[in-house]
């Protein structure tokens, strides 16, 4: 598991950064506007379904069966993943074809409203991103099923390469309009969809087969199906609720400057901050527990069935999960502000000091969270690989209500931050409904005394870190200008990796020993299979 979570973070970790470098170029063309919220939508919705049919529901509906047969009948497997391609292909294909028709439609009727024309337009452009990735993550999870996690952490590079090339000229060039941009950015997006397609199947080789055929292994995708539906809304929890964020941040510029026949709250501008202040919490959770979660789900699949190595798992994936999760949440609060400021702000360009303040208060809302989103990730794939896909689709149902209801109330006391807040809130009592009914569903205590002494052990240390970080902070100046922002950010981090890992160091914390184990297991099969058995 460590080896396999700490090649994913590396990549993930190389391609966060590619993002974030395409955020702080795209937020400095477009800005906190209306065309910046346009095109965090248009950009949101596509990457819905990336979550929800492709590496979220759809490939943990995919992993265990194909995980399973591979192991046991690689031939069987291939034609199981070869119908499944080919059926996901023509349906995200048909889906396409309806919502660009909508989206057609709903400009024949009503194309009046200039600026709700543009946002319609640049969803059209950037819907046929949709299939190709969904598509990828599906080959991206074949790869992880033969343990190769870098080709499948490296698809989303590709993206960052695609986009920030398509962006960066107009940082430069003048005379260009942020419309153009906007369209120029779309399309090589959809352009790196093709790549992303064409490197997983280049990355599988052998592995990969193009006959869509063989009875066996349609009762394979049956099954699979039964459990895509529940998995669509018990993985899709959060992917939901940020949509549901993005429909209500969006308001304004969809529906009008009203609300329930009242002024409201949030304005033109409120979908950008809201989403590129995602994207900065979405950070560590993606290169850390997203990681944990991927390299966990076909371990928990192979152990299903063997109660002790199942639980062994489970508790080492809440761990390593906890172990960048909590002090992620504390660091991100400390230095939410600064840390947007470096990113998105600073000079002519990009966010202003008031948009910069709204998008700090925006991540002081999901920040909190960061380590139950991360949990969510590993307790729900542990009910998958055992088999129950109810469970988690109940809880997630209860929790997108839950949650839609504190958006609607929040946004009127704290604008767009109401959005974060609701969901962090939501995360977390997630996390406690599901290790309840771990025990009662799957007869297996989530938590046992080590595994409890652990968490204990790394929220000590996350608390002093914390505290390490405030006082650094409250000795440095505080002020607006970009350079300050950036020594508060470098000063800040610093401490706070420093600290934290010279308290793992001291205190002989597992969890780091764990990442940085070589595999042992593997250096053993290498040795047996030089032994008298291989001669």
């Amino acid at each position: 598991m460590g080896r396999a979570v700490r090649v994913f973070s590396m990549l993930t970790l190389l391609s966060r950064f590619g993002g974030l470098a395409r955020d702080a170029i795209t937020a400095r063309i477009f800005g906190a506007t209306a065309i910046g919220s346009a095109f965090v939508a248009a950009f949101a919705i596509p990457n819905l379904f990336r979550r929800l049919l492709g590496e979220g529901a759809l490939a943990a509906a995919f992993l265990p069966i194909y995980t399973r047969l591979d192991r046991d009948d690689p031939a069987r497997a291939r034609e199981f993943a070869a119908i499944v391609l080919a059926r996901l292909a023509v349906t995200t294909g048909l889906i396409t074809i309806v919502v660009e028709a909508a989206l057609l439609l709903v400009l024949a009727l009503d194309g009046n409203d200039a600026e709700r024309a543009f946002s319609v337009r640049l969803i059209m452009v950037m819907f046929p991103f949709m299939p190709l990735v969904c598509l990828a993550a599906i080959l991206g999870a074949m790869l992880q099923a033969q343990g190769r996690f870098g080709p499948s952490a490296g698809m989303p590079i590709l993206l960052n390469v695609f986009t920030i090339a398509a962006a960066a000229p107009f940082l430069f060039v003048k005379g260009w309009t942020t419309s153009g941009a906007a369209y120029a950015i779309g399309i090589a997006t959809v352009l790196s969809g093709i790549a992303q397609v064409a490197w997983g199947v280049r990355a599988l080789g052998r592995h990969l087969s193009m006959r869509a055929r063989g009875d066996g292994a349609r009762a394979h995708v049956r099954e699979m199906m039964g459990k895509f539906i529940p998995v669509v809304i018990g993985l899709g929890t959060l992917q939901i609720s940020s949509f549901l964020d993005t429909l209500i941040a969006m308001w304004p510029n969809w529906v009008g400057p009203t609300m329930f026949g009242r002024a409201c709250p949030l304005d033109e501008s409120s979908n950008s901050i809201l989403g590129y202040a995602q994207r900065l919490y979405q950070f560590p959770l993606g290169v850390f527990g997203v990681a944990v979660a991927t390299a966990v789900f076909p371990m928990l699949s192979r152990a299903e069935g063997n109660a002790s190595a199942f639980a062994t798992t489970l508790r080492r994936g809440l761990r390593l999960s906890l172990f960048i999760g909590l002090p992620a949440s504390v660091g991100l609060i400390l230095v939410r502000e600064p840390l947007t400021l470096v990113v998105y702000g600073g000079g002519s360009r990009g966010f202003d000091p008031g948009a910069v303040v709204r998008a700090g208060a925006v991540l002081a809302g999901y920040a909190p969270a960061i380590w139950a989103f991360s949990v969510n990730q590993v307790w729900t794939r542990a009910f998958y690989a055992a088999g129950d896909t109810r469970t988690p689709m109940r809880v997630a149902i209860a929790m997108v209500g839950v949650n839609l209801v504190m958006n609607m109330a929040l946004i009127w006391w704290l604008r767009e931050a109401g959005l974060a807040w609701a969901t962090s809130v939501c995360a977390v009592a997630q996390c406690g409904i599901l290790a309840v009914l771990m025990r009662t569903r799957l007869g297996l205590p989530p938590i046992d005394r080590a595994t409890a002494l652990g968490c204990a052990r790394l929220a000590i240390m996350t608390l002093v870190m914390g505290v390490a970080v405030w006082g650094v902070l409250r000795l440095l100046p505080d002020g607006d200008g970009w350079t300050i922002g950036l020594v508060r950010l470098l000063v800040g981090t610093g401490t706070g990796i420093g600290v934290y890992v010279g308290l793992c160091w001291t205190l002989a914390a597992p969890e780091l020993r764990w990442l940085m184990e070589r595999d042992r297991s593997a250096r053993g099969s290498e040795a047996s299979a030089s032994g008298p058995m291989a001669e």
